[in-house]
């Protein structure tokens, strides 16, 4: 499993490896999250946050104006703050690898600043709307662009996201392509980058990297087609959106290219054994997205904790910020439980951890 890295590793990425060991041992427990459950107010869950690494952020946050979204936010700043501490304490190739993290929420934030161009929004308010972890220096110069060709001309000169818009993506295309389209599209442009980039790491990284980000080029694989049922979209516009790796690559991308209705992707899923949880919740859901979403946040979670089993290797950064965010959508459900009076489903959304 190790090889030369192992004897390196310490020296170079040794302390930032053991800054996320030790966050991860800060993620809620089974039990704290039983005692969260059994809170009666938004304030009530601010009291048992206190001695987490949520309880800073939430100390000064005023009783009248504690809410859901709230909460949300200032956890999230929490989540924030502790990956910028540990891309200040990376040395290359770790402080591409962690940039590259954040290449996903910035795809969301200029998906959304696109949006609203093409809605005549005011951008600036967009802006404060964007994902913290999506910020990028140049972001700001978006906020000028009066039309989308100026918008287009932006995003390929003073963003990361540049190589993605160039090699998939035109001026035109934002005029005329539907917005999750687009966004689809450049997220398989970004995950096969990141994919490439792990396999080159080599190692204990590049092993752990292909299994979870193969689960991930799955999981949009399944989502898009699902989504894409009983709408305009063809085929072979379908098959584009699809990543160019993972468990059902090539065959089994072809045969869900062609599905017509749930019955026929779960036929098509049925025959690979890794999604056996996804089939069975399918054939009660009729696909709708709840359901199949926990499952593959379930998934996620058994994938990203089995991370910290292994040593040596970079993909416990990605597995602790995908745990985090898991934790951090977990809170916002119990706290929209609370808060309206909801107790009766407050555990049907929660996907436990530990």
């Amino acid at each position: 499993m190790y090889g030369w890295e192992a004897l390196y590793f310490n020296a170079k990425d040794g302390y930032a490896e053991a800054l996320v060991r030790g966050l991860r041992r800060g993620l809620l427990t089974a039990s704290e999250y039983t005692q969260l459950c059994q809170c009666e107010t938004l304030e009530d869950m601010r009291l048992q946050l206190q001695n987490t690494s949520y309880g800073a952020a939430l100390a000064n946050e005023p009783a009248h104006s504690l809410t859901a979204s709230a909460l949300f936010d200032r956890c999230t700043r929490t989540l924030v703050e502790e990956m910028q501490h540990l891309r200040c304490q990376a040395s290359q190739p770790l402080a591409d690898f962690l940039d590259l993290i954040t290449r996903g929420y910035m795809i969301d934030n200029v998906v959304l600043l696109v949006t609203g161009t093409l809605r005549e929004r005011d951008v600036q308010e967009l802006l404060e709307k964007c994902h913290p972890l999506g910020l990028f220096d140049s972001i700001g110069t978006l906020a000028v662009a009066q039309n989308m060709r100026e918008l287009y001309k932006f995003v390929l000169v003073d963003t990361p996201l540049a190589p993605y818009f160039s090699e998939c993506l035109s001026c035109e295309d934002l005029d005329e392509m539907n917005i999750e389209i687009m966004r689809n599209t450049l997220y398989k442009a970004y995950l096969d980058d990141f994919a490439s980039f792990s396999e080159k790491l080599g190692g204990a990284t590049s092993e752990f990297m292909s299994e979870i980000l193969s689960f991930e080029a799955d999981r949009r694989t399944i989502t898009i087609t699902i989504n894409s049922l009983g709408t305009e979209l063809t085929r072979d516009d379908r098959r584009k959106l699809y990543s160019n790796f993972g468990t059902l690559y090539p065959q089994g991308q072809l045969a869900l290219a062609t599905c017509e209705d749930t019955d026929q992707v779960r036929n098509v899923l049925e025959s690979h054994s890794a999604f056996s949880a996804v089939t069975s919740r399918m054939s009660y859901s009729e696909g709708t997205g709840a359901l199949l979403d926990k499952v593959f946040f379930e998934e996620e979670v058994k994938r990203a904790v089995g991370a910290f089993e292994m040593q040596f290797h970079y993909g416990v950064f990605y597995a602790y910020l995908k745990l985090k965010e898991q934790e951090i959508r977990n809170l916002l459900w119990i706290s929209e439980c609370v808060a309206q009076d909801a107790k009766d489903r407050i555990y049907d959304g929660i996907v436990y951890i530990f």
